[in-house]
C-alpha cells in the first residue's frame, strides 16, 4: 500500500488559518465532501468522537485523526497544511500544523491499521515534513505525500 492508494489530488489543501482543532475538524468535513462526497457533518462528528477517545496529535507538529463511517468501502485520506499551527493537545504540547487525517468504514480491520501506521511511519521522517512545510502548493504537497520513498506498512 502507498499513500496514493487513500489520497486524492483533491484532497490536499493548504489552509491559511484555523482557529482551533474543531475548526480544522470542520475543514477536514468540507474537504472530505469535496473530494468524496462524504456527508460534512457525519465526517466532523465522527473526527470529534474520535478525539474523545485521545488527542490524535502524535509530536512534531504532526497529527493523524482518524475515524470510522458508514458507507465508505476502502480507506481514504485527506491532507491539511496549516500556515498557523493550531493547538491539538499533542503528546508533545507542540501546535499542529500538519495533519493527515484517515476515514475507514466501519468493518475496516486490519487495513485502517496499515493505513495508520503508512501514514505515521511517512509523517514521522522528518525529512518530508521538512518539504511539506516549504511548500504552499497543493499539487506539490500531494506529490511529496505520494513520491515520497516507499515506506512499508506493519
Amino acid at each position: 500500500m502507498d499513500l496514493s492508494a487513500i489520497l486524492k489530488p483533491e484532497a490536499v489543501k493548504v489552509i491559511s488559518s484555523a482557529s482551533s482543532k474543531k475548526r480544522l475538524f470542520h475543514d477536514f468535513g468540507d474537504l472530505a465532501y469535496s473530494a468524496y462526497g462524504l456527508n460534512a457533518d457525519d465526517v466532523v462528528e465522527a473526527l470529534l468522537e474520535r478525539e474523545t477517545l485521545g488527542a490524535t496529535g502524535v509530536g512534531q507538529g504532526v497529527a493523524l485523526p482518524h475515524a470510522r463511517l458508514q458507507g465508505l468501502n476502502s480507506v481514504i485520506g485527506a491532507f491539511v497544511l496549516l500556515e498557523k499551527p493550531v493547538d491539538f493537545n499533542s503528546v508533545d504540547r507542540q501546535p499542529v500544523d500538519i495533519a493527515f487525517a484517515l476515514f475507514a468504514p466501519e468493518d475496516a480491520g486490519v487495513e485502517h491499521l496499515k493505513a495508520l501506521a503508512l501514514v505515521s511511519r511517512t509523517l514521522r521522517e522528518s525529512s518530508i515534513c521538512a518539504k511539506l512545510r516549504a511548500n504552499k502548493s497543493a499539487t506539490t504537497l500531494y506529490t511529496i505525500l505520494t513520491e515520497s520513498p516507499k515506506v512499508q506498512a506493519a
